[in-house]
């Protein structure tokens, strides 16, 4: 891997793109210590001291340190993600974005320019929840203060304090998803997801710092073993295959004979990837948004089990989510790849299955049992830090606290780390290959 990294960096082109990436990935880290104007800062520091629930370092950690700082691009990518799961849902609803999915370039105007449309909105609603949400963190902690005075909309609010600092946040995710659309077209890998991994990685350090500051050996054991153990089956499950078997027929034309020969599909076990987990994180999180415009017992409730990430109905919701969205979203892959029709058109079949119908739903019932195994895996990593608690707590003998060994890197965050990684190493390996240099992975 040394040797095949010495070799990208001899190629002018490959060294450009890598330390291209590279300084997007430092501009981004810059702006998420650019706090939002008018932050009472020691209110911000007195309420990250005192999270014990653990919610807000795991924004913190998502955010790569932008959420601590109250950054503006505290929001992220997650609008845009929220905004892309919301038009994949209405694609199939509204007949009209059905038609435009299906003609030329339609799929690429609404994952381009409708999707940045609506996360403009989505984006301001996200500022105004996660403020509120904040703010009512703050209520009921024991340090009284106000985390941006003047916000709001009722009496005595500021409405020039509120429109400049919801501008201001929206802006700035509208620049994190505009230096992850640089990645993608001048740097290597998908510039969205590398945005979201270097959000996580960049706080790995200063959380399993704090980590190892109480039950050393504990955290630490508990840390590595978690780590090793998660990667390798991340790494098995997300390079899984099932392999259908497929023949071509022999045409002749004239005097030359062509096609021929026995082939395969490769069908993955998990055919999402890390999607299906983002999505979730995204939609599992908005009920506490919504509940912070609102007030009353009941919006406190809603925004200590979403909010909180803390009960089992958190948790059972999570792992469900993971799953349907695993098999959405593998459905919608699959169904745009259109395999039984494009099998048909080439003179392949697969044996003992008539071409056509017969032969999607073949593929559609394969897809679906291998998809099982992918969906329930990743449902259990996405719910494993709620699972460590629960031993955290039986094993030490008090209850779990947000120096969760889980938390350091969540499991959903190690998924994406691997995924992202996997997927740039695939990328160099691909521009090497065709350099007639060894790739990466041999």
């Amino acid at each position: 891997m040394i040797e095949a990294l010495q070799n990208a960096f001899r190629l002018p082109d490959l060294r450009r793109k890598m330390l291209y990436t590279a300084l997007i990935l430092i501009v981004y880290q810059f702006a998420a210590h650019v706090t939002v104007p008018g932050v009472d800062r020691a209110v911000l520091d007195r309420l990250f001291n005192g999270d014990e629930s653990g919610f807000l370092s795991v924004l913190n950690l998502l955010s790569g340190g932008a959420v601590s700082n109250f950054s503006v691009i505290a929001n992220g990518v997650y609008p845009y993600i929220t905004a892309s799961i919301i038009l994949q849902l209405l694609v199939p609803i509204i007949p009209a974005l059905e038609q435009l999915a299906k003609e030329p370039g339609g799929q690429e105007k609404i994952n381009g320019q409708y999707t940045y449309y609506l996360a403009i909105p989505m984006a301001a609603l996200q500022s105004i929840g996660q403020i509120n949400i904040f703010q009512s963190q703050i209520d009921q902690s024991s340090n009284a203060g106000t985390l941006i005075p003047g916000f709001g909309f009722g009496a005595g609010s500021d409405l020039l304090t509120t429109l400049s600092v919801i501008v201001t946040m929206t802006a700035g995710t509208l620049f994190a998803i505009w230096l992850g659309e640089l990645i993608t077209e001048q740097g290597i890998g998908n510039g969205i997801s590398i945005i979201i991994f270097a959000g996580i990685v960049a706080r790995v350090p200063a959380n399993l710092y704090n980590l190892l500051e109480t039950n050393f050996i504990f955290n630490l054991l508990a840390f590595v073993a978690l780590t090793v153990v998660t990667v390798v089956v991340i790494v098995v499950i997300q390079e899984g295959v099932r392999r259908i078997p497929v023949q071509y027929g022999k045409r002749v034309r004239g005097r030359k004979m062509y096609g021929g020969g026995t082939t395969h599909i490769p069908l993955k076990v998990n055919t999402a990837g890390m999607i299906p987990l983002i999505f979730a994180q995204s939609i599992v999180t908005f009920p506490a948004i919504i509940a912070g415009f609102f007030s009353g017992s009941t919006a406190v409730k809603i925004q200590d089990i979403f909010g909180n990430q803390q009960g089992f109905i958190y948790w059972f919701l999570y792992f469900w989510l993971v799953v349907g969205f695993t098999y959405f979203y593998t459905g919608v892959m699959i169904q745009n790849q259109n395999l039984a029709e494009n099998l048909q058109k080439n003179g392949g079949f697969i044996p003992g299955i008539r071409p056509g119908r017969r032969t999607q739903e073949y593929i559609n019932r394969i897809v679906n049992r291998i998809t099982l195994v992918g969906a329930v895996f990743l449902g259990a990593v996405a719910i494993l830090p709620g699972i460590m608690s629960v031993v955290q707590t039986l094993v030490l003998g008090q209850a779990a606290t947000n120096r969760n060994p889980a938390l350091v890197i969540s499991s959903a965050g190690l998924i994406i780390v691997v995924g992202v990684v996997i997927d740039t190493m695939r990328q160099l390996e691909a521009q090497l290959m065709m350099r007639n240099y060894d790739g990466f992975m041999r």
